[in-house]
């Protein structure tokens, strides 16, 4: 189940895996962690298992109710067991998005998208000559028993 985790994004385990989503750049994760702390609509979630926290999942919800993954990661001894695609799920199914969105500069994240059933896309090279993926989870609406 997903946990709360906008009150404790200065805690170590926080800060942790933050750095993993953000290269372990200390800038880049001192403005993301004050970004998730004072911006009300970034969300910052994340998955516990035997009371160890292993992954987060932080996101944004968009104006036309879709959900844009900002940040995900999973401790490194965790990887592999499923806990990315679980908050994913669990997000899917607690908020009900119309899409859920993510953009990416690693191949093996795209892969892990597309393995989810989001559709790639190639938005090609940033300024640095890195090329960037755009990654759109289409949620199907239910339809009205009647």
């Amino acid at each position: 189940m997903l946990i709360d985790l906008k009150q404790r994004v200065n805690s170590p385990e926080v800060a942790e895996l933050l750095a993993y989503a953000v290269i372990d750049d200390p800038e880049a994760l001192r403005r993301t962690s004050a970004e998730y702390s004072e911006q009300a609509a970034l969300q910052l979630c994340g998955w516990e298992e035997e009371e160890v926290l292993v992954g987060l999942l932080g996101f944004e919800e968009t104006e036309d109710g879709s959900l844009e993954i900002r940040h995900i990661a999973v401790l490194p001894e965790n990887r592999g067991k499923g806990y990315a695609r679980g908050m994913l799920l669990e997000l899917l199914t607690a908020r009900e998005p119309r899409y859920l969105l993510a953009e990416t500069e690693d191949e093996i994240a795209a892969d892990f998208y597309r393995s989810l059933g989001f559709m790639v896309y190639s938005l090609g090279e940033n300024a640095a000559g890195i090329e960037m993926f755009r990654c759109v989870y289409e949620v199907e609406e239910q339809e009205d028993e009647d």
